[in-house]
């Protein structure tokens, strides 16, 4: 796999023609220049103790003295960090140079994009700026440029996405964005119902009360019970608030570019999953939803850090959407599916019930878990591998677990099936798995229009 930074001596020369250097928007210095102030903040919190005891020797002629100079230092160091800042798009790639002492300039390859996304923070909103993140194959994290204003950002983002998709350099400004058509939307209300109906925040909410009750009345140290109360009930605002904050309005749409996902409260995001790049797509049925028919969708994707399709939706306009990511697959039937042999209950007691595997044309499908089903959906052309592991218990009753690899990192396994099933499960993989990769498309951005 060729690396998506190229060094500056492997740089075509001729593609440096006419790529004009822009720097971020100028209110990106304000962002910057708070990089000082955190790291004096993060020593206080280190060691509080030291802190108070520097703070407490202070006069007030010090502290004035001080903050005269820790403020414009600040303001000067986010004012150099953006002026040694430049990016610039290319031919065949784009160029991001950045630092103050240390100079570090990325090639992004426009033909190792896997998704272009735009995220607005609330302050960023009220600025009218936006921040534009970059999946790119073989990238362990996003490249970003922050910040951008909101037409520049949605403008450039329609650039590269044209330029990944073959369009000439010089038409690429034309092409614009590609169209997109809303296909499914969460109401609040809806999304808020489902939170509630999730036993996850409820727990963490009871833990953070018990345990540090408990804590209390043991030890009567406030250090401790503050130390485990604040982790549980942070834990317990971000599975239940934090989530409705992050997924409010969700909106799904579809382009030729991919599907285009529209969520936030506060910080509002604008996400791009990749065709062609989605490894896995699992279906997570909490207890409390099925009553309801209420789904959420939820994906990996290779080259991207996009894990949720659908936060909650009804099952048919889930099964909709899922349909339009993964071209001609359809959704098992829970008649499709083939249980766990009944000796398995000595493996797993009680939870073998809830274990099933259908395999159709397009897909392998895996189920588990009885108080909150999960279905997870893989490709045949997206296995990687397929292995079949046996302890001495299961050969003792005959059975095996069959393990599907993905692109993804990622492994879906069908637990406890018959072994002479598994068997032949696994050779019937591996043929469906090589006539897929076969017969798939290339992962192409878009679509001629």
């Amino acid at each position: 796999m060729t690396a998506p930074h190229a060094p500056d001596d492997l740089r075509d020369p001729e593609t440096d023609a006419g790529a004009a250097e822009r720097r971020l928007h100028p209110v990106t210095p304000l962002r910057r220049a708070w990089a000082p102030i955190a790291v004096l903040l993060g020593w206080a919190v280190h060691d509080m103790d030291e802190a108070q005891r520097r703070l407490a020797q202070l006069t007030a002629t010090t502290l004035i003295v001080g903050l005269g100079v820790l403020v414009p230092a600040a303001a000067l160091y986010g004012f150099l960090t953006w002026w040694f800042t430049h990016f610039s798009v290319t031919d065949t790639e784009l160029r991001i140079r950045t630092g103050l002492l240390f100079r570090r300039t990325a090639h992004i390859r426009l033909d190792r994009l896997q998704a272009v996304d735009i995220t607005q923070p609330l302050l960023a909103r009220f600025a009218g700026v936006a921040k534009l993140k970059l999946d790119v194959v073989g990238a362990d994290k996003k490249d970003e440029l922050a910040y951008l204003g909101d037409k520049e950002a949605r403008a450039l983002r329609a650039e590269l996405l044209a330029r990944a998709a073959g369009f000439a350099p010089e038409s690429a400004h034309e092409v614009g964005e590609a169209p997109s058509r809303q296909i499914l939307h969460t109401p609040p209300r809806m999304l808020a119902t489902a939170l509630l109906l999730t036993g996850a925040p409820w727990a963490m909410l009871l833990a953070a009360v018990v345990v540090p009750s408990f804590l209390w009345f043991a030890t009567h140290n406030l250090w401790t019970v503050v130390a485990v109360a604040v982790p549980l009930a942070g834990g317990a605002f971000t599975n239940s608030a934090g989530r409705f904050v992050k997924e409010y309005d969700w909106a799904v749409g579809e382009s030729q570019d991919g599907l285009r996902i529209d969520h936030g409260l506060l910080d509002r995001v604008h996400e791009t999953v990749p065709p062609g790049r989605v490894q896995t797509v699992r279906f997570v049925e909490p207890l409390l939803w099925r009553r309801r028919g209420w789904v959420r969708v939820e994906l990996h994707v290779a080259g991207s850090a996009n894990s949720v399709l659908v936060p909650v939706a009804p099952r048919e306009h889930a099964e909709d959407v899922v349909a339009r990511i993964l071209p001609g697959a359809a959704v098992p039937k829970p008649a499709d599916f083939t249980p766990a042999p009944r000796r398995a209950r000595w493996c797993v007691p009680v939870w073998w019930r809830s274990y099933g595997v259908a395999v159709t044309e397009t897909v392998f499908a895996s189920r588990h878990g009885l108080l909150q089903r999960r279905l997870a959906l893989v490709p045949h052309a997206k296995v990687q591998s397929v292995r079949l592991t046996q302890g001495p218990w299961q050969r003792y009753w005959r059975v095996a677990s069959l393990h599907l690899d993905t692109g993804a990192n990622k492994t879906v396994t069908a637990p406890l099936r018959d072994a002479q099933e598994a068997a032949e499960l696994l050779r019937a993989q591996a043929d469906r798995s090589r006539t897929g990769r076969r017969d798939a498309r290339p992962d192409r951005w878009m679509t001629r229009r």
